[in-house]
């Protein structure tokens, strides 16, 4: 792609240029996107719990493990397509960029499919697993169903969000989230005020607003006219790129919804105490999805950085998109850490009027707030590892260290103390055990694959 063309489509350079310049600017838009992404969901819950009935709000919240696990599995898809295509422009392999791009639409959009599937023909099922309340789950399992509706729109806007971010284009994922956003936001008001639909009208906002996601970043696509254009008629799976793909989208996305298994046993601990701390915890607990999301942008980097100079060969760039992206991550969580350990009371009065709740949520604040920086070790290294094409063995570490621990430390630690502060350090104390053995991965595995095979000719060389 020529240099006038990345201009044009306000594409981010990787393999040139200040990385500490450029890694800011491609992660900023995929801030200003995770960040509304979340205030979009807690738009959601707020205009369900305002307009509606504590009964609509129970069936949504009911919901959440199950809209996290399959959400998680469609992210992770779509940060296969991400590092696999940045791995083939890095290469300048027209041909390979080709065919992993036609080949992910297809299995990004099946893959949402079965998962819309699955919530259609096993949601009852599934929520009554999950002891969802009776007077509760007519409601959340129509509330999932509605929602499942849009699940393979999410699946096709990740898609073009991994593609466009190859590229270092992250400013139009935002904007079209954006716009969707905010139709989201309006129809959630209009379903659930004027026509009376409670979690029904909620869910049926969401599926819509998903869909205008996928339009508008599909039409961009369509009419594209470099390497990454999609053409409707070249659509079909090419072997490699297919395994390429499912190579590094299942591990991930398997990651994801492991992680809200592995804190059900968390919500179990924190059950164990009054009402009032469960209460004070979940409203600090909306803390960590804004402050995750944000450092969240820095790993997207990580890995589209670290794929497109793997292409290219320039394995001193790689090990600096590493270091750039791990050192901008600590900084933004140890940055809203700080505000949010000092800004805690303000916070939590967004979501809780009674001192006593926003006392108790000020107990995890005080832990977790010194935590969140250190998160970037575990979470930089495994998007590094993605970036050379690695991805079963971090998935392996994290199940280990970050889920299996967090059950040990619960049954042990926890059950030892059963006091609310050894519960919260298991965080931290998970993710620097969990940090060190992903850096030690990344960095053997990254040694490894530069022993075996000259910078020159490592582009495009995968497992």
């Amino acid at each position: 792609m020529c240099e006038n063309e990345k201009k044009k489509y306000h594409s981010i350079e990787m393999t040139t240029g200040s990385l500490w310049k450029n890694i800011l600017l491609f992660s900023l838009p995929l801030m200003g996107s995770q960040v509304l992404e979340v205030l979009f969901n807690l738009s959601d819950v707020a205009v369900v719990g305002r307009f509606a009935d504590y009964m609509a709000l129970g069936a949504v919240g009911s919901t959440t493990l199950l809209v996290t696990l399959f959400t998680g599995i469609l992210i992770g898809m779509g940060a296969g397509v991400n590092v696999r295509v940045a791995h083939e422009l890095g290469a300048g392999n027209k041909k390979g960029t080709e065919e992993t791009i036609h080949t992910s639409l297809l299995l990004c959009a099946i893959t949402g499919l079965l998962v819309c599937t699955i919530c259609l023909l096993f949601s009852g099922r599934m929520l009554s697993m999950m002891n969802t309340k009776p007077e509760l789950i007519d409601q959340a399992i129509l509330y999932i169903k509605i929602y499942s509706l849009g699940m393979p729109a999410m699946a096709v806007y990740n898609f073009g969000n991994g593609v466009l971010s190859a590229i270092g284009d992250t400013k139009r994922p935002l904007i079209y989230l954006s716009i969707a956003g905010v139709v989201n936001v309006l129809l959630n008001l209009f379903f659930v005020i004027v026509c009376h639909m409670a979690a029904a009208g909620v869910a049926t906002a969401s599926a819509i607003s998903l869909y205008i996601s996928a339009s508008l970043v599909m039409i961009h696509l369509l009419r594209r006219t470099d390497d990454c254009k999609v053409s409707l008629r070249k659509i079909c799976l090419h072997p490699k790129a297919c395994k390429a793909v499912l190579m590094l989208g299942i591990p991930t996305g398997l990651q994801n919804g492991i992680f809200a298994i592995a804190n059900l046993f968390v919500q179990t601990g924190v059950n164990s105490f009054d009402a009032v701390m469960v209460s004070g915890n979940a409203a600090a607990a909306n803390a960590d999805s804004l402050i995750y999301n944000v450092m969240f942008s820095f790993y997207t980097a990580c890995a589209s950085f670290i794929g497109q100079n793997w292409g290219a060969g320039n394995k001193k760039r790689m090990l600096k998109s590493y270091r750039v992206s791990l050192t901008y991550a600590f900084i933004f969580g140890a940055i809203l850490g700080g505000l949010l350990l000092v800004f805690g009371p303000q916070f939590l009065s967004l979501f809780a009027t009674e001192p006593a709740v926003i006392d108790a949520g000020m107990q995890r604040i005080r832990i977790m707030a010194f935590s969140y920086a250190f998160s970037c070790f575990m979470d930089g290294s495994i998007a590094a590892s993605r970036g050379i094409g690695k991805s079963i063995p971090p998935t392996i570490i994290v199940i280990l260290g970050s889920c299996v621990f967090r059950i040990v430390w619960i049954y042990t630690v926890f059950a030892h103390f059963q006091t609310i502060s050894s519960l919260y350090l298991l965080y931290i104390f998970s993710w620097g055990i969990t940090g060190l053995a992903e850096t030690l991965f990344f960095v053997v595995s990254f040694n490894i694959i530069y022993s075996k095979n000259s910078p020159s000719s490592i582009g495009g060389r995968l497992e």
